[in-house]
């Protein structure tokens, strides 16, 4: 395999810090793009993105908070125009599976010019203990709204194999993969798995998306972060395209994705569903 160098932009992230091991595993050169590291990578610092992708041959496309929200699709525009001066030849970008706002960004991917991988994924088991699901779990009561939405959960560990396939081997040029993992489950069953491994009494209650948004405003949660909760909740629970089960994890990685339960045991023997709420 041909030693690259590689921008992981969001390298600190639930995918990215996995990507950076794996690529780091392979050999690869990997540059950190995060506004702590050395060229730092800022998304609302622009004036900082030719020094990160100086030198970089691909790249991994990691936005925050959401390729959906208003202002993704300028930076992206931007962030495409600036790898293209920097000569880098092929970007890989995260996206979201049934997100019809984030398709808007990967069309700016696909039409760059630039060899591409789009990968979009549904949503990520890890919610439940790197995001914002890890609190309610602590506190004993999960109360989410489109309870009844069938969710094909996928691990960041499939992801991130996926992304690094992706960035390591030319036949992915071009192509656009839809990850999930083998199954649907609601959020009431998913809450119930992570219950059963972690041997702990928990309560799910279905809510509406405005009580939903309302409790998060109470917390003075960030409204860009309350937006973009509602919208998932919204635009994305409610598109029954989210709920289609694919193979591409398997077709890719040449093994079954990472089910839900495997996940929840891998992550209760960390005890972290254990401890005291954060709050």
């Amino acid at each position: 395999m041909k030693t690259e160098n590689i921008l992981v932009i969001g390298g600190t992230g639930k995918t990215g810090k996995r990507v950076v091991h794996l690529l780091e595993e392979l050999g690869q050169n990997v540059r950190i793009g995060s506004r702590s590291a050395s060229p730092a990578f800022d998304w609302h610092q622009p004036e900082g993105w030719a020094k990160a992708l100086e030198g970089m041959d691909k790249v991994y496309i990691t936005y925050q908070p959401d390729l959906a929200v208003p202002g993704a699709l300028e930076a992206i525009e931007q962030l495409v125009k600036e790898s293209k001066r920097a000569k880098v030849k092929k970007l890989v970008i995260l996206s979201g599976k049934g997100e019809r706002e984030a398709q808007l960004c990967e069309q700016v991917i696909i039409h760059s010019g630039l060899d591409y991988t789009i990968v979009r994924a549904s949503w990520f088991n890890q919610n439940f203990n790197e995001n914002f699901l890890l609190e309610p779990v602590l506190e004993g009561v999960v109360a989410l709204p489109q309870a009844e939405a069938q969710i094909p959960w996928v691990d960041a560990d499939d992801i991130a194999a996926v992304v690094t396939k992706a960035l390591t081997e030319n036949e992915h040029n071009g192509k656009i993969y839809q990850l999930t993992g083998p199954r649907t489950l609601t959020f009431k069953e998913a809450v119930a798995e992570i219950a059963k491994a972690s041997k702990r009494e928990l309560t799910f209650i279905p809510i509406s998306v405005k009580e939903y948004g309302d409790g998060m405003r109470k917390a003075s949660i960030p409204e860009d972060f309350v937006w973009l909760i509602e919208y998932l909740f919204t635009e994305v629970l409610g598109n029954p395209e989210l709920a289609e089960v694919t193979n591409d994890v398997e077709k890719i990685l040449g093994r079954k994705p990472i089910d839900f339960s495997e996940y929840a045991a891998k992550v209760a023997a960390t005890d972290i569903w254990n401890q005291k709420s954060l709050a």
